[in-house]
């Protein structure tokens, strides 16, 4: 750290840089230790490296909350958002060093991160009638060896050239497309892309794109509302746009791309999948069987079908190969190993069940009706001894559970481990800490009434038509439990479905499930939202050239200030936002430069990141001289129907994926770490870096003294 410059800054910078390996189609996990126990465990996203970290610092608490809200509430996106912290800290950090205002700084890097929220709605995708084509034979297993590309930009594959004469595509600006290295000779992939199927990458939270030299086929430009005019730029080109009754933008001035839908269900699985093939197609399978739950149900109805997310659990099971993770309807939890035989007695037949909402426990009361510890209620006719209290009461559930003939008891809460002793004794099973919405499907489906208390049970409250089973015929040695086995509740027609997730290694069951939840969210936003981006960095190349425009646009304007445009105007903060605004949109792109620089090596095409830069650089340039970036990514992207960009698993052109990324989560995934930065930024720089720091700002400003 640097005393003389903004530590909170650096901080930010120095925390972002541990998981930079986190970004891109390549991931490299890492060993967690712990120093205490010993034992270790392999990560692959930033939620869990933040949580192994020691975060003592006000900086890191704060990123760590960022992150922990942007996973909370989408579960996918934190990878973007914690390398951007640290690309747009270290630009924040450049402004400073230039002796830019931080009110400056602050009012145009936000400002340039919603200018290019509103331009990339030219990129999005719309999604809808996916359900559709549910019946045909056509599956997500059927694609695992469909091409999966790295993005339209990327490099050519080595056997591009067999394609290229096997299709007869002699097209001279599909030859032009071939990228070079910086020694002159052409970049090859490397083997382990020309053999995509084979390869299972761990995939965060995401939302980081993987793959779009293929997956932008999609070529699409859906915008509801259309831009003409805006305070940041004005259009100087011929490129006009023109809203089209059915909402998709058209645009002239040069080659109007093609419009694409997306309104295949495994084709929108393929985009969102980002190389992680087994956990979408898990994802797949789950809601293959929603789908078939939700057509018994309703029968004749014609209600539209909803992927329930909330209805889908994972169950880890650790000590066993990876093939035996599966999709099972019902609900598959644990139990201790002396309910085996308990298990034999009830699993051929039908059981009743009371569900209770709190804990099943003596002392329990329900929210507002928790007494006191310290305090002993003495009844004056009635003598009762302590040590008997729990015994009363256990008795006294023993004799309702008998009085309804219920035989399964499942708790949200705690159970008292010596209710569950005894009540496997009388040939009943109590399951604890089930899930609320595990709940209220077993509700559903057996009529059952969840009640708070025990005593409130009733016959109408009993549910009916429950089977205990157990699950799958695994030997208890091979699997990593002690003292427990697995279990499978279900009954006709519930609405829930149990994700079975099994490895070989057991410091690796954490990276699989977050990349099972990270696939099945970015499935579930983009089906709720009914719209996706097109993916593998496209979206953050147009920020990218569109930061660079503005730039060169403010960069003119104000030599028409220094020339003397504004002569009669006096403001000074008028004078320096012109000044300065050129300096921060430069600075801020360079976060989205080095964004797209890391995405590029971090997929093994490039023996450096500076070879990765000049790539982008030089597709930057041809964005911008093209008048238009949108129609160039566009354009660029039409090109694939050519076939040049195929990865070579697949000699057949309709079998190259489009890859897709989700709407919302990507774009508060950027808000979040530019706020916070500006956060950073704005907090009080004695408190952060001392009194020095407006010194060294004013001699190192460059003749510039602001007052």
């Amino acid at each position: 750290m640097n005393e003389k410059r903004h530590m909170g800054l650096q901080q930010l910078a120095s925390f972002a840089e541990t998981g930079r390996t986190f970004l891109g189609p390549v991931k490299s996990s890492k060993f967690i230790i712990d120093e205490e126990r010993h034992e270790s465990v392999l990560i692959s996203s930033t939620v869990r490296l933040l949580e192994s970290l020691d975060l003592t610092s006000a900086v890191g608490q704060l990123l760590s909350e960022a992150v922990q809200a942007q996973n909370n509430t989408y579960r996918t996106g934190t990878n973007t958002l914690l390398f951007l912290v640290g690309a747009w800290s270290s630009a924040a950090e450049e402004c400073l060093h230039l002796g830019v205002p931080i009110s400056l700084i602050v009012s145009v890097m936000s400002e340039g991160l919603d200018s290019c929220i509103e331009e990339v709605v030219s990129l999005q995708v719309p999604v809808y009638n996916v359900f559709d084509h549910m019946d045909n034979t056509k599956t997500f297993s059927g694609f695992e060896t469909f091409s999966v590309s790295l993005g339209p930009f990327h490099q050519i594959p080595s056997d591009a050239g067999l394609i290229q004469k096997k299709h007869n595509l002699k097209d001279v600006a599909s030859q032009s497309l071939t990228i070079y290295s910086l020694s002159g000779r052409p970049v090859k992939s490397p083997k382990l892309f020309r053999h995509q199927a084979k390869v299972e990458v761990d995939k965060d939270t995401s939302q980081t794109p993987q793959t779009l030299k293929n997956s932008l086929l999609a070529d699409t430009c859906c915008r509801k509302s259309i831009l003409i005019h805006s305070r940041h730029f004005n259009r100087t080109d011929n490129n006009q746009q023109i809203s089209k009754p059915d909402g998709f933008l058209e645009q002239h001035g040069a080659a109007t791309p093609k419009t694409y839908r997306c309104n295949d269900l495994v084709e929108l699985e393929m985009g969102l999948s980002h190389g992680d093939h087994s956990s979408m197609k898990l994802v797949d399978n789950a809601i293959r069987l929603q789908y078939q739950n939700a057509n018994m149900q309703q029968g004749n109805r014609t209600m539209p079908f909803m992927f329930d997310i909330s209805r889908i659990f994972t169950y880890c099971l650790p000590g066993l190969p990876e093939a035996f993770s599966c999709v099972c309807p019902g609900y598959i939890t644990v139990t201790s190993i002396s309910s085996t035989t308990l298990i034999k007695e009830l699993q051929n037949q039908p059981v009743r069940v009371v569900l209770i909402e709190g804990d099943l426990t003596e002392n329990y009361r329900h929210l507002g009706f928790n007494k006191s510890a310290n305090i002993k209620t003495v009844l004056e006719n009635t003598k009762v001894q302590q040590d008997s209290s729990e015994e009363l009461w256990i008795n006294h559930v023993l004799q309702v559970l008998s009085k309804f003939n219920v035989n399964l008891v499942l708790a949200q809460g705690n159970v008292s481990d010596y209710l569950i002793e005894k009540c496997i004794h009388s040939k009943r099973l109590v399951i604890g800490s089930v899930n609320g919405n595990v709940m209220q499907a077993f509700a559903e489906a057996s009529g059952a009434v969840q009640v708070a208390y025990v005593t409130q049970v009733n016959e109408n409250c009993v549910g009916n038509g429950v089977h205990v089973t157990f699950w799958g015929s695994i030997p208890l040695d091979v699997v990593d439990m002690v003292d427990r086995m697995a279990i499978m509740l279900k009954t006709e027609g519930i609405n829930l479905v149990t994700v079975v997730l099994t490895s070989p290694v057991t410091a690796h069951m954490q990276a699989k499930e977050d990349r099972f939840w990270t696939c099945a969210y970015r499935l579930y936003y983009a089906l709720k939202e009914q719209k996706v981006f097109l993916g593998g960095g496209a979206v953050e190349f147009l920020c990218l050239s569109h930061l660079q425009i503005l730039a060169e646009q403010s960069l003119n304007k104000r030599n028409q200030v220094c020339s003397g445009w504004l002569r009669n105007t006096s403001s000074w903060l008028a004078s320096s936002l012109a000044l300065y605004r050129p300096t921060v949109l430069k600075c801020l792109a360079s976060g989205w430069h080095r964004y797209l620089s890391t995405l590029i090596y971090n997929t093994a095409s490039y023996s450096s990141e500076f070879e990765a830069s000049t790539f982008i650089q030089h597709h930057l340039q041809n964005a911008i001289d093209s008048g238009s970036p949108s129609s160039y990514i566009l354009n660029e992207c039409s090109k694939l129907n050519s076939g040049i960009f195929n990865s070579g698993i697949s000699n057949k052109l309709e079998q190259i994926a489009r890859v897709y990324d989700i709407v919302t989560p990507k774009i508060e995934a950027w808000r979040r770490a530019l706020d916070l930065v500006l956060l950073v930024l704005q907090t009080d720089s004695e408190i952060i870096t001392g009194l020095g720091h407006t010194q060294i700002n004013s001699q190192v400003s460059e003749g510039f003294l602001f007052l």
